[in-house]
């Protein structure tokens, strides 16, 4: 048996849940077609996903096809969970993107197969809901193959019946001149092979070379079929079912290889107990081994494999093994997080998708202890990392970044549901983030002017590349200074950068440790050691801050908002009211493409104000104008800077600093 690991992915709404319910029903591992509407589907088995009929979180579920066992995830296909379908991705050896043949490609869609392209996941395209009224076939083509992809190839003729439940959706025959002209032509584009047998040949491809060649294309994410059907009547899931089949590449690895996992999904069972989805990459786990876990570039723990589920047949199974391209459910791995490397990392994990732009503070009810909601939040924080759970111990408050207004809601009834805390969110925020805008540096040395540290410490910061991230590094000896000092100073600035001049996150900038100090380790004669006479990390961890900060004060920062991209479809006579409009949000149009009555307007908008836009847009248009939006960047704020409370001890402030770690105490040595 070949394992095939199947990621389903859509935009909302599109009939993916459903496309899933149908694709177990073919295969014999449920006898009746569960409903979204009705909340018994098989992959949606949160209640809080039953009830509201949408995907929160991914989940497996396996059946055969022939000689291949399909490991399917079913992933949300609201915005709001994208962080959901990232940590999928990772694990994908092929997809299926769904499209509803009524809403046609959405701005979602094209989010989606941007990062497949990226990724290189082989794909393939269903067009689901051919017996929905308002079904198109040849414009939901056109529409493929410019916003998705050219290498689009249908691999049917025009449905019969369209927009009725008796749609019928028919396979091209394989030597159907309508199907191997247009493979000939695209096929050939990619293979000189190719192109040059059937140049030289003077006749047409065999249409057996040509499927062949089809598989190898597709499997190279080159080239993307394109299936129409409905998952509510089943027409059409035949081809598709062989399209999984033949056209994408199963998974490989090797069982007598090292031990090589990702964990892209985390739980806990009933005792509290942790649960990793870990798909293999190679070698073998066995109930009992050791295992080490952690992010890139050393293991942060080891555990002892206690349980091993193994998704098959649909529903997963107590084994006492898993092997490469398998997914299964470890238990035992205390501590283990999503995104960790089980034995050998591959690689270290990327971002696929703009991380979250918004936040709020999660305010409990009065009677609620915060300690319990900050367990509670914990908790989620380990399923869904980028939630990112900011503490402010100063106003004892916590928030959450989000997604969108959707998240939220989820969020406040999960706390409910499952932890029984009644919470309320403030108003939504803009996340924003800060670049230097120049180069500053400073430093202090030890025993000297008013450095309260046995540390020396000089740090330069230098803009950087957009997207380059935090770069650190040494202008001096790595021995001088004992390690754990040096690894403090670097651990402090990662940490100290997380709040710019502005409380906002600094990224895309060097820095550079330019001096470096210490007093080692003394003691009176005839006594013991004396740490007030002797350098410690906690020292250097307190100097850090202020030095990094007065270098960063001296650089300057920029403050940049997140920007959506947008597509408006409007009436023509309607575009001289609503240019006003978006110069009022801050909003930056292009140039109008205007066909008779019809206009389109794509730009860049403030995240801030996209929902001001959505209220305004149906007075403005009548009712007729349709948005879409996606992030696309960060550009300067424009006009007064935001700024964010800080949550740490305020290196800006060098007195109530110095007041508030006097107050703390020493910080961890470190040695």
């Amino acid at each position: 048996m070949h394992t095939l690991n199947l990621g389903i992915l859509a935009h909302v709404d599109a009939g993916k849940t459903s496309l899933t319910e149908r694709l177990l029903h073919t295969a014999g591992i449920i006898d009746e077609l569960g409903r979204v509407d009705d909340g018994n589907t098989q992959t949606d088995s949160l209640a809080l996903e039953r009830r509201r009929g949408i995907t929160i979180k991914s989940a497996v579920v396996s059946f055969d096809i022939d000689d291949v066992t399909v490991n399917l995830i079913d992933t949300p296909g609201h915005p709001d969970f994208i962080a959901e379908v990232e940590r999928v991705l990772s694990v994908l050896d092929g997809a299926v993107l769904v499209i509803s043949a009524v809403e046609g490609v959405q701005a979602q869609t094209r989010v989606l197969m941007r990062t497949l392209q990226r990724l290189r996941i082989p794909t393939l395209v269903f067009v689901n809901k051919t017996d929905r009224a308002g079904a198109r076939y040849e414009q939901v083509l056109r529409n493929i193959a410019a916003k998705l992809t050219p290498n689009a190839v249908a691999m049917g003729p025009a449905v019969t019946g369209l927009g009725t439940r008796d749609a019928h959706c028919p396979s091209y025959a394989a030597d159907d001149h309508r199907l191997t002209d247009r493979l000939t032509d695209l096929l050939t584009v990619h293979d000189d092979a190719l192109l040059a047998a059937y140049v030289e040949g003077g006749e047409p491809i065999a249409h057996t070379r040509l499927h062949e060649e089809l598989a190898v294309q597709t499997g190279r994410a080159l080239v993307h079929p394109v299936y129409f059907g409905s998952a509510v009547t089943g027409a059409g899931i035949a081809a598709l079912t062989s399209g999984i089949k033949e056209l994408l590449p199963a998974a490989q690895g090797d069982a007598d290889g090292p031990v090589s996992g990702t964990v892209f999904k985390a739980e806990r069972g009933p005792a509290g107990e942790s649960l990793a989805y870990v798909r293999m990459f190679s070698g073998t786990v066995r109930t009992r081994d050791r295992l080490p876990f952690g992010k890139r570039p050393a293991a942060a723990g080891e555990g002892k494999v206690t349980g091993i589920d193994v998704f098959a047949h649909g529903s997963d199974i107590r084994g006492a093994s898993v092997g490469p391209g398998r997914i299964a459910k470890l238990r035992g791995l205390t501590g283990i997080r999503i995104g960790d490397a089980v034995g050998v990392a591959r690689k270290a994990a990327e971002h696929h998708f703009a991380p979250p732009t918004l936040e709020s503070v999660v305010v409990p009810a009065p009677h609620v202890p915060r300690g319990e909601l900050h367990f509670a939040l914990a908790q989620l924080a380990e399923q869904d990392p980028l939630i990112n759970l900011r503490q402010d111990d100063i106003r004892k408050e916590v928030s959450v970044s989000l997604y969108g207004e959707v998240q939220k809601e989820v969020i406040e009834a999960t706390l409910a549901e499952e932890f029984g805390i009644d919470v309320t969110f403030r108003e939504t925020t803009t996340i924003c983030l800060e670049r230097p805008s120049g180069t500053g540096a400073a430093f202090e040395i030890i025993d000297k002017d008013d450095n309260p540290f046995l540390a020396t410490v000089g740090l330069r910061v230098d803009p950087a590349p957009i997207g380059s991230g935090v770069d650190y590094r040494l202008e001096v000896e790595l021995g001088s200074m004992p390690y754990s000092l040096m690894r403090a100073v670097e651990e402090t600035v990662l940490e100290t950068l997380g709040q710019g001049l502005y409380g906002w996150r600094v990224t895309d900038c060097t820095v550079t440790m330019t001096h470096s100090g210490y007093w080692p380790r003394q003691s009176h004669s005839h006594a013991t050691f004396d740490k007030t006479m002797s350098s410690t990390a906690g020292d250097f961890r307190n100097l850090t801050p202020l030095v990094l900060m007065a270098a960063l004060q001296q650089a300057g920062t920029t403050v940049y908002e997140p920007m959506h991209r947008f597509r408006l479809e409007l009436p023509a006579d309607a575009l001289g009211p609503l240019l006003p409009v978006l110069a009022h949000l801050t909003a930056v149009p292009g140039p109008p493409s205007v066909d008779g009555a019809l206009c389109v307007l794509e730009g860049e908008i403030p995240v801030a104000r996209v929902h001001e836009l959505q209220q305004r847009l149906p007075s403005l248009t009548r009712g007729e104008g349709v948005l879409e939006s996606a992030f696309a960047s960060h550009r300067p704020v424009i006009g007064s800077l935001p700024r964010r409370s800080r949550t740490d001890r305020d290196p800006l402030n060098r007195k109530e600093y110095l007041l508030r770690t006097a107050l703390r105490g020493p910080g961890p040595s470190g040695e």
